[in-house]
């Protein structure tokens, strides 16, 4: 017999409990253990941000709880946000709202994001609360880092880019968020860095980011996601915004080593990133600065394929400082810094003549020439380093970094920023980097939220 519904929706009143109705391994009660002690000071880092007089506003509490919300289950629209906690009783329950509550209206959401939260830096101040939990908690052993950047596309389009002596900013232009970030960038640089390539294309509504083609992408602009990930449990323990340009993400690297050490007193012993940061000068700087032990490969041009001499064939003699060529020979240098990094040393065109190996040397040169990086003395411990087991590992380690992008993208729909400008992007990855540890502390953590160490909370 086919049973049907005898009730209707007439009732009056209902006894009804919320928590009752939030499973109890749901995700966001494993979450909210932790971030309820992550903005236990929120009022206090925000209170210069408020009037002492005027209307009440909307608790910035539950603002940055509905973020996490959307940013957790990928609903970064504001307006969306604000309709899906109107109906889903889990994130209704994580907000610390009751049924009958009023949701706040998006351009509130909106205004709050852009206003005081960022002028506060009050992301930032949650992100360092968690990674201290996470720390607490013995998920960051703090041995071993891994880096790597990954391109996110900017919220411009790509067909609209111009080149930098074509554009004229309007007065409507400047009043832009992004393009004031953008100028007043420019305004503060003193002298322009000779390091850094001047950008054939500039998107005129978002300046700051890159016209990058990385990763085999099409041609898009862009921003570039920076992650500093503890190895033992991919505990991200910072997280930078740049432009998508290789030489923007290796100096972000030395700002976030520098900052977790001076922040959490983290300093690891070695640090496993791919080929892009092999370069011999970031080497000298772990090497000789920071006393850290690459496990990075090494970014090396040399090799020939030809049957010429390559670099690897001339001996390097440390006691004396100069190249010895195959045929026994000294190569020597002037002293003079070729391009703020290379120190080229020559052979004496009368050895070179008299050589019997010259046609596998020199070709069509007068005399054989060796360019030497000036942190060649780090190249090498790398290269050293990259015949390890310790290495190996370290290379399969590094994929947890990665992982990390992959996630990011594939579960929480980040392929695309919304805001626009640097300080735009760095709120996106700051929320995405907080989403991430709350998770991972979730997952790792397999005991009920009450049996939770007290430690772990403070």
């Amino acid at each position: 017999m086919m049973g049907r519904r005898r009730g209707d929706q007439r009732r009056l009143f209902y006894e009804f409990h919320l928590d009752d109705r939030v499973p109890r391994n749901h995700l966001l009660r494993r979450i909210d253990v932790v971030i309820t002690a992550a903005l236990a000071d929120l009022h206090k880092e925000l209170e210069p941000c408020y009037s002492d007089i005027g209307r009440p506003s909307v608790d910035p509490e539950l603002m940055i709880r509905m973020l996490i919300v959307g940013y957790c289950y990928g609903i970064r629209s504001e307006r969306r946000l604000c309709e899906e906690v109107e109906l889903h009783l889990a994130y209704r329950w994580f907000c610390k709202l009751d049924l009958e509550d009023e949701i706040p209206h998006h351009s509130t959401l909106s205004a709050n994001r852009l206003g005081r939260f960022r002028e506060s830096d009050v992301l930032r101040h949650i992100f360092e609360r968690i990674v201290r939990t996470a720390m607490a908690m013995g998920l960051v052993k703090g041995e071993g880092f891994a880096v790597d950047a990954s391109v996110l596309e900017a919220n411009a389009s790509r067909y609209h880019g111009k080149a930098p002596e074509e554009l004229d900013w309007t007065e409507k232009q400047r009043q832009t968020r992004a393009v004031a970030e953008y100028l007043a960038a420019l305004d503060e640089t003193a002298e322009p860095n000779p390091d850094r390539k001047v950008p054939k294309v500039i998107s005129p509504s978002d300046p700051g980011s890159a016209w990058t083609a990385k990763a085999n992408k099409r041609v898009q602009f862009g921003y570039g996601l920076n992650y500093l990930i503890d190895i033992e449990n991919a505990v991200i323990v910072d997280v930078e915004a740049t432009p998508a340009r290789t030489y923007d993400e290796v100096e972000a690297t030395k700002t976030m080593i520098n900052r977790t050490e001076a922040c959490f007193d983290l300093k690891p012993k070695r640090l496993a990133a791919d080929t892009a940061y092999g370069t011999g000068r970031f080497l000298g700087w772990l090497v000789k600065e920071k006393r850290i032990i690459p496990h990075i490969p090494v970014r090396d041009a040399s090799d020939r394929v030809d049957g010429i001499f390559s670099r690897a064939d001339f001996v390097w003699d440390k006691r004396h400082g100069h190249y010895i060529c195959p045929n026994g020979k000294p190569l020597r240098t002037s002293g003079t810094v070729h391009d703020g990094r290379t120190l080229l040393y020559r052979a004496s065109k009368r050895d070179c003549d008299a050589c019997p190996l010259r046609s596998q040397c020199c070709t069509r040169a007068e005399a054989r020439k060796i360019p030497r990086d000036l942190h060649e003395d780090a190249r090498d411990v790398a290269r050293r380093k990259m015949k390890t087991k310790a290495f190996a590992r370290s290379r399969d380690e590094r994929k947890r970094v990665e992982m990390r992008f992959a996630h990011l993208k594939t579960h929480h729909g980040f392929e695309r920023l919304r805001l626009r400008g640097l300080s735009g992007a760095r709120d996106e990855f700051h929320l995405a980097a907080i989403v991430q540890n709350l998770k991972t502390i979730a997952l790792r953590l397999l005991r009920p939220p009450s049996t939770m160490p007290a430690s772990a909370c403070a």
